[in-house]
């Protein structure tokens, strides 16, 4: 595999893909609303759809699924899509596509496929600026030019006489060009003889290709092959990408036959072609332009000039003729990504993945209504860069033999560098005739290329159903390729690039029902107008099943995942706090659901009817207002809690525990001082770190000079020591309890003081305790006693808190809670694997208990050097919502940094203590099944001791009753809990979502990344009840069961060799098995115990964002580095064969970041980050980088600090030098690719789900 190419990357991601744009969008700055209130401020009370605002300009809100349109022409569908809707009917021949390629599936031919009514409201009329492209549809059907001339000059011999053989076989079209497969032209009908092929494995759509010659036995026609899957058939595309609009079926064809060099075109299908073809009607023509050589490797998303339109000579869009590209236009602007400075030399072949192939889903998103146009066909990028050939993977068929593949002869300007595929899905874009501009983004269609790819073929996916070609006919480079081309499947950089460019500069107003919010990874503002933002609740489904019996047979999980506390950007209002004084929240009578935006005023405003459960309840007297005439309250807007999502009320007496108000929390450290505990440095480093960290205790607002918490200080080993630190004293005085069985407090007076008022005894007494237990010899530990001391301590003081306790080793001496090593590994893989994630005794789960009652939450600091047995340590914290930090062989020289930042992270973030949750739901659903670090003594209410800006709890619903779309379903997560100033207060956050009767509205609204988040709660959760190897099996079976009954129910009509993916699903399979060959449910030989039962706890509270990048992390090709742009490098897929010898790249876990430094990197660029021009001086065992007086050093450490403030835990830096021996640490974190335990890669995996969800269907 070529690495060295890799490092470009670039394709931009063309436009972005409808797909995800597809979320109706709330009016942006009050355009006015169906409804007839200005979007921002719709009313509340109503069905959503009153507030739909319509389109926004340029796009449809329907962008990427019609929103009718069954959701089988979503482009994701890896076949369907537009292709299909070219098979269906013609399209007019001229007139563009509408901006919004969603529309255009209701435009052209779909509609029969409508499965219900859109999401909401009326399809908007399609933007007007999709219509400029009005060039004649750029008759496909007018002689074509040739298209060699676009390549300047004959193509080489070799290339010629493959041509030639594919001319004779007229394959062209289907085979996948070098560049991958996936780029050929679509093909446009699929001939029978291609049928054959399809019925079986996913046939990437190619196989659809060949028109009516039979297919050659040699592998000609691959097209089968090649991985359309990817890449959306063109079908799949909305129109922009395919051709479609521009062709009708009959006319593509070229009139004479096709030339060899054309090799492509195969000829075109007679209009009678089978109408499921997903792919669009060939382009021909335009699927041989290549697109524009780009140099620019990588991300700005402006248009390319070269695509501009007024590059297409009188309309008719030459696809081949070189004066469209006249030379490559490298100069271009290069973008964010380019190479940088240091690059010399032109950049490397961007890697297909880099340029991440064309999402399967979408089409290209169009920004501007005016660039929408048909993408041309031949605009993808190659994908055959060299660089790009996958080793063959095993079990992968090899790939399409090149001959018939090759691609055009290259341009006599582009130099050598494939282009870069750049839209959706297989797709290859090219410039609009008549557009106004390029796609944005387009621009950087990928470096120049070689060759072009021919569009592709519709995607289907076809392993078996292709001829395997013969090892004879495979050139060299080819030999290795898998069957499928990672190119062609959908990318998850491009479905996140997509979703920023849509949806990352607007503003997300909530006030629209049922509206799935930008992506996790996507920067974008919030305005709350009615419903929590996403930073606090994020759905699996916007638009749930009305019945049980629909959403049992779509398998879709509907659940939320809520972060109550979540810490908010500084742009951003946090919730408002809300006094009713003596009185209190209004509530309902019945249900007891606090007043929000989906109550009802009624009679004049004396009585209000809940939107829960419909009971309606009196209007207290002093709450009295009058309504308008449109029956909202004249001072809505003045309540946040009649007008916001999210909002907080100041709780009376009566919710207190006891009926009183609660005393301030209290911290309580506690100190392992055993042997290892001083022996690896702990004890010194939390002793001296304490001393400052105690001025920035919580506070409630920043203002405060001193927090009202007060601390307390406890050292252990087999016996307790207390100190009194009393601010009279002169100096700390000691008490050791050394009963351990019968744990109590000596002092109450003297141990919880104020921090101002002893600081001097409390330094003293931090300042001592290295010195006291320098010499100890005392290894072993107790761990129950020192919880219940702490517990103790509080409940004498009448007061809620939290304990950090600092520990080393397994407690082993005789005391409460006392526990043996288990750790065995030949029970890993059998059936008694699950007793090892099990706590070993039931003292923990007990004496947790206690502490929620208490309101006593423990955060655990782990130091091990062996087994410690965190399934059973983490109990306590994991159940009072407390977290667990693991520092494995800690040294301090190396692990200092990380575990100094996680404490002061620890210490200083809000909290709640003695925190309830409960979550209300309206008629017809209801909350059954909770995942996260709590406590529950009944079926409803979540206990949390304690509750952190970090932690999320994911809630599952069940259908109890049928739902009604009008009404759609609500659901009001409230919080109790106890600021750290002592106050009580009450948190609520309320979302309202969609409810439909037509399974394809489920799936147009569903989000990936929370679906991936609930699943590996699930099961990661229930690997303490069944063998690992079901846990998977289930998952891969769930997840069929979801894109099998999408596949029956929503898409159209086709080949069962195709696989079909809805588009805004069309990542699950990616995603799911990087939770698949996730450590706690495949863990490689290497990985302990204790390991696994750490991250199965910290994955129970993650949030979307952190699981995102912990399954699938983000790798970043640094040496692309723009120091001149604010922009981070456009990210690339994690497969090694993405990595070039010559690049540095960033890879970023959420737990760890590895700088990987190829053994060719520049030597400009090694003495920029590191001080060395040498790659063998490197010192790999640094952690942090050197501090140099250079723009690049400073910039690289920028986006180091950038990435740790945004996660949770500090991630440490490692650095890893090209076949290091930490190089196998950091490919384990490659996803896409197979790993040494076993884990499948991501082609594989694919083909995997597709047999899967064909014996479903079968």
């Amino acid at each position: 595999m070529n690495v060295n190419q890799q490092p470009q990357m670039a394709s931009p991601y063309g436009q972005p893909q409808p797909g995800y744009q597809g979320y109706p969008q709330p009016g942006y700055g009050g355009q006015h609303v169906p409804g007839g209130y200005l979007a921002q401020h719709a009313p509340f009370n109503g069905p959503a759809s009153a507030y739909q605002p319509g389109p926004s300009q340029g796009f449809s809100p329907y962008a990427s699924f019609p929103s009718k349109a069954l959701a089988a022409n979503l482009v994701s569908d890896l076949s369907s899509s537009s292709p299909l809707d070219l098979g269906m009917r013609g399209p007019p021949t001229s007139g563009a596509p509408p901006a919004s390629a969603a529309q255009a599936y209701s435009q052209f031919g779909q509609v029969d496929l409508q499965n219900g009514p859109p999401p909401m409201g009326a399809p908007p009329q399609r933007p007007p600026g999709s219509q400029p492209y009005s060039q004649g549809a750029m008759n496909l059907s007018g002689p074509q030019p040739p298209y060699n001339q676009q390549f300047g000059g004959a193509p080489p011999t070799s290339m010629q006489q493959m041509t030639n053989q594919m001319a004779s076989m007229h394959v062209g079209s289907t085979v996948p060009s070098p560049a991958g497969p996936g780029y050929a032209p679509p093909a446009i009908s699929q001939p029978p003889a291609s049928s054959t092929y399809t019925s079986s494995a996913p046939s990437f759509p190619h196989t659809t290709t060949l028109p009516t010659q039979p297919p050659p036995t040699e592998g000609g026609p691959h097209t089968a092959s090649q991985p359309y899957y990817g890449s959306l058939a063109p079908a799949q595309q909305p129109f922009p990408t395919a051709a479609p609009p521009f062709s009708t079926p009959g006319s593509v064809q070229p009139p004479g036959p096709p030339l060899a060099s054309q090799q492509s075109l195969a000829q075109a299908p007679p209009p009678s072609q089978p109408s499921f073809s997903s792919a669009p009607p060939h382009v021909p023509t335009a699927s041989f332009e290549g697109p524009p050589p780009s140099v620019q490797s990588s991300v700005p998303r402006a248009p390319h000039p070269t695509s501009q339109p007024s590059a297409f000579p009188g309309g008719l869009p030459p696809a081949s003729t070189p004066a469209q590209y006249p030379g490559p236009p490298m100069s271009q602007q290069p973008p964010v990504s380019q190479p940088s400075s240091f690059h010399s030399g032109p950049p490397p072949p961007p890697t297909s993945a880099a340029g991440f192939p064309p999402q399967a889903g979408g089409p290209p998103r169009l920004p501007h209504s005016s660039m929408q146009g048909p993408l041309l066909a031949s605009q993808g990028p190659q994908m055959s860069q060299t660089n790009h050939v996958a080793p063959a993977q095993p079990g992968m068929l090899p790939g399409p033999p090149t001959m018939n593949m090759t691609g055009p002869p290259p341009q006599p300007g582009m130099q050598g560098y494939p282009p870069q595929q750049n839209g959706a899905f297989g797709q290859v874009r090219g410039p609009q005739a008549g557009y106004t501009g390029p796609y944005p983004g387009q621009q950087n269609y990928g470096a120049p290329s070689a060759q072009t790819p021919a569009p592709p073929a519709p995607k289907r996916l076809d392993p078996d159903s292709i001829p395997s070609p013969q090892a004879s006919d495979i050139p060299p480079v080819q030999k290795t390729r898998h069957r499928i081309d990672p190119d062609a499947i959908p990318s998850p950089i491009q479905v996140i690039e997509d979703d920023k460019a849509n949806k990352g500069n607007e503003p997300f107003v909530t006030g629209v029902r049922g509206q799935a919010p930008p992506l996790v990874t996507t920067n974008f503002q919030v305005k709350d107008q009615g419903n929590a933002s996403p930073r606090f609740i994020r759905c699996t489904a916007y638009n749930m099943p009305c019945t049980s019996d629909m959403a049992k047979q779509s398998q879709v999980p509907l659940a939320a995942v809520i972060k109550p506390l979540a810490t908010l950007p500084p742009e951003e209002t946090p919730p408002y706090l809300v006094d009713h004084g003596e009185s209190g929240p209004l509530r309902c009578n019945r249900c007891k659901a606090y007043m929000c935006p989906y109550m009802q005023f009624i009679e004049g405003g004396r009585r209000f009817q809940c939107g829960f459960c419909s009971c309606v309840t009196e209007v207290p007297p002093h709450y009295f207002q009058h309504l308008d005439h449109t029956g909202k309250r004249v001072d809505c807007y003045d309540r946040p809690e009649l007008s916001m999502g999210s909002y907080e009320f100041l709780a009376t007496v009566d919710y207190c525990k006891n009926n009183k108000f609660p005393q301030p929390p209290a911290f309580i450290f506690l100190i392992d001082v055993s042997y290892n505990a001083v022996k690896n440095g702990m004890v010194k480093i939390v002793c001296q770190e304490l001393k400052t960290l105690l001025d920035y205790l919580p506070r409630e607002n920043p203002d405060e000079v001193q927090s009202n918490i007060r601390v307390g200080f406890v050292t252990y080993n087999k016996v307790l020591h207390f100190y009194n630190v009393k601010s009279s004293l002169a100096q700390p005085q000691m008490m050791v309890v050394s009963d351990v069985a019968d744990m109590f407090v000596p002092l109450l007076d003297g141990f919880l003081v104020s921090v101002t008022e002893s600081r001097v005894v409390i330094e003293s007494l931090l300042d001592q305790i290295p010195d006291m237990f320098a010499d100890t010899r005392e290894t072993e530990t107790v761990f129950g006693p020192v919880i219940q001391a702490g517990l103790e301590a509080l409940k004498a003081a009448d007061c809620a808190g939290k304990l950090f306790v600092f520990h080393s080793s397994l407690p082993i001496a005789e005391a409460p809670g006392k526990l043996k090593n288990r750790e065995d590994k030949k029970l890993v893989g059998t059936d008694k694997e699950k007793s090892l994630f099990q706590p070993q005794v039931g003292f923990y789960a007990n004496l947790a208990k206690e502490c929620v009652a208490q309101g006593c939450c423990v955060d655990l600091f782990l130091f091990p050097n062996q087994y410690v047995d965190v399934a059973t340590l983490g109990v306590v914290p994991t159940s009072t919502g407390g977290s667990i930090y693991k520092y494995t062989y800690f040294q301090a020289q190396s692990d200092q940094e990380r575990f100094l930042n996680d404490l002061r992270k620890d210490i200083q973030k809000q909290v709640g203590f003695d925190a309830v949750m409960r979550v209300r739901t309206s008629t017809g659903i209801r909350a059954t099944d909770f995942f996260g670090a709590f406590y529950m003594s009944n079926t409803t209410d979540v206990e949390l001791a304690g509750l952190d800006c970090d932690k999320t709890i994911t809630v599952e619903f069940r259908h109890d009753d049928k739902l009604s779309e009008e009404t759609g379903a609500l659901m009001q997560c409230a919080v109790l809990y106890t600021s750290c100033s002592g106050q009580r207060r009450l948190r609520v956050h309320n979302m309202a979502v969609n409810c439909c009767a037509q399974l394809a509205d489920l799936y147009r609204n569903c989000e990936t990344d929370t679906i991936i988040n609930f699943f590996a709660k699930y099961a990661y959760r229930s690997v303490l009840t069944h063998p690992t190897k079901n846990v998977r099996d289930s998952l891969v079976n769930q997840c069929a069961q979801i894109l099998a009954c999408y596949r029956k129910n929503c898409a159209s009509p086709s080949s069962a060799g195709q696989l079909i993916l809805p588009e805004c699903m069309k990542l699950l399979p990616v995603y799911l098995n990087c939770v698949l060959k996730s450590d706690v449910l495949h863990p490689g030989a290497d990985v302990s115990l204790d390991d696994r039962a750490y991250l199965r706890q910290l994955v129970s509270t993650m949030d979307v964002a952190d699981s995102h990048v912990f399954f699938y992390p983000r790798l970043l090709p640094v040496h692309k580095l723009d120091v001149e742009s604010d922009a981070l490098p456009m990210a690339i897929r994690d497969s090694e064969e993405r990595l070039s010898k010559g690049g540095v790249y960033l890879l970023e876990t959420g737990l760890n970041l590895f700088l990987w430094v190829g053994a060719n990197a520049q030597q400009e660029l090694l003495q920029n980050i590191f001080g060395t021009s040498a790659f063998n001086q490197i010192d790999s065992n640094m952690t942090s980088l050197p501090i140099l007086d250079n723009s690049y050093s400073k910039k690289l450490r920028e986006i180091v600090e950038s990435l740790r403030a945004h996660r949770s835990r500090y991630m440490k830096l490692m650095v890893v030098k090209q076949e290091d021996k930490l190089e196998l640490i950091f490919k384990h974190f490659l996803v896409e690719d197979k790993n040494n335990s076993g884990g499948a890669s991501y082609v594989d995996f694919l083909c995997h789900m597709h047999k899967e969800i064909r014996q479903l269907l079968s």
